[in-house]
């Protein structure tokens, strides 16, 4: 197996750059989509600092549908929109659209669930004291919602881990269109084990770096 590593050791570091390229750039468009419209649906909630009960429904429906599409499918159904966007639809950066369209709408559940999470106290207290619903988003908010947050964007980037392995089924680059153009198609089972024990690695690398941080800013755990 090490043989086999060191003997493809640049075909395994492009896959393993083209699959950080990917989740990388993906999770920060996907959380500069997901963030506000997370913060939008939390707001407009019913008993939310600014009720909006049908643009709540419609942001709602929007999240749902947009979660409930498998990954493989949208990428496929996306294609036009990739080659008008990028200018082609293979390879990594193409794979990019497919990634922040399908990881928005599941950023934006994981910051609504972080919001939901603070003490309805702490709000009330900043209504007292006559902020405005802008300052309560900034200050109050997400300050107080950051160790949940991070949590949720380790959630989010190890999702688009996986999303990037699955677009390699469809010319996506990275470690997952070596599993399957030299692990499946040319029956390799070695180069198969070695793109899985680099996700695998990746992964970990990710979670423990990304909890990390999480307790270091968590004032409970002080």
């Amino acid at each position: 197996m090490l043989d086999l590593l060191i003997q493809n050791k640049d075909m395994f570091l492009q896959g393993t750059w083209e699959s950080l390229y990917m989740t990388v750039f993906s999770t920060f468009f996907a959380y500069l989509i997901g963030l506000p419209l997370g913060i939008w649906v939390y707001t407009s909630a019913p008993g939310g600092i600014a009720p909006a009960p049908k643009t709540n429904t419609v942001l709602g429906w929007i999240i749902n549908i947009g979660r409930s599409i498998p990954f493989i499918i949208l990428m496929v159904a996306l294609i036009p929109f990739t080659r008008m966007v990028v200018g082609k639809s293979i390879g990594p950066t193409a794979a990019c659209v497919s990634l922040i369209v399908a990881a928005a709408p599941f950023v934006a559940r994981l910051v609504e669930t972080s919001l939901e999470e603070l003490d309805g106290g702490v709000i009330e207290a900043a209504k007292t004291m006559g902020a405005t619903n802008k300052q309560i988003i900034l200050k109050v908010l997400l300050p107080e919602s950051i160790p949940s947050l991070v949590r949720g964007l380790s959630i989010s980037t190890i999702a688009l881990i996986g999303y990037s392995a699955m677009a390699g089924a469809v010319g996506g680059g990275g470690l997952g269109d070596i599993a399957i153009r030299y692990g499946y198609h040319r029956y390799q089972q070695g180069i198969m084990i070695i793109t899985i024990i680099l996700l695998v690695i990746i992964v970990q690398i990710i979670q423990c770096l990304f909890n990390f941080i999480a307790r270091k800013i968590d004032k409970r755990t002080i």
